[in-house]
């Protein structure tokens, strides 16, 4: 009788251990490479905010973005929940969904709560730039890190953080308001927020984090 318990509080440690608490896996089990792929396909679609943006004013982004984010949030609600909203886009959404992510909000949430968040907080061509770190420096990131990444830090590597920072520059291309070392002054503090990230999502606080900054250098600046 006595073993039979032992048995058992192993068992139930070891799932414990696996699981992590409540339920999420903390070791961060990724998904296939093709799938990661599709992910951030689906997050560089995302570049159509800044360029909209960037063809319209705050209050007409802020009409479709606030809306927009609400949507995303009820259908993760619907997947934590186990509402029936969730099982009608589960078939397209689902196989792009990170194992920790299966009991917390997606990328996709936070992307879009701190799209709303960084347009309503930064002047135009900041919240445009901050908002194409994570886009456009994220999406390279990832994919490189996970393909090329040999030399590895935390959960990142630094091929990854290189082509997140070098990506970040692309901006430049599109925001003559800004002068170039402020955005590469931003693309440091995206890239280093990234690297950092880990209780908060990355697509949360990378927009916020290097748009305050340089938002603040412009004033100081002036």
């Amino acid at each position: 009788m006595k073993r039979l318990k032992r048995t058992e509080s192993a068992v139930s440690s070891n799932v414990t251990n696996e699981s992590g608490s409540g339920g999420c896996p903390d070791s961060q089990p990724n998904i296939t490479y093709l799938n990661e792929s599709l992910r951030k396909a689906t997050h560089l679609f995302a570049l159509v905010i800044p360029i909209g943006y960037l063809l319209t004013d705050k209050q007409v982004s802020l009409l479709v973005l606030i809306p927009l984010a609400a949507l995303f949030i009820l259908f993760d609600t619907a997947r934590l929940r186990g509402w029936s909203l969730w099982h009608f886009v589960s078939r397209i959404w689902g196989p792009l969904i990170r194992p920790q992510e299966d009991c917390r909000y997606t990328g996709a949430s936070y992307i879009m709560f701190s799209t709303v968040l960084t347009v309503v907080m930064f002047p135009k061509p900041v919240a445009i730039c901050a908002l194409s770190f994570i886009i456009i420096g994220d999406t390279a990131g990832a994919l490189i890190g996970r393909k090329w990444g040999r030399h590895r830090f935390r959960n990142k590597s630094y091929e990854g953080s290189l082509a997140f920072f070098v990506f970040s520059l692309i901006p430049a291309l599109y925001l003559p308001e800004l002068p170039f070392w402020l955005i590469s002054v931003g693309a440091v503090v995206a890239t280093v927020t990234e690297a950092l990230s880990s209780e908060i999502d990355d697509n949360l606080s990378v927009p916020l984090v290097s748009g305050l900054a340089m938002h603040l250098l412009m004033k100081i600046s002036m």
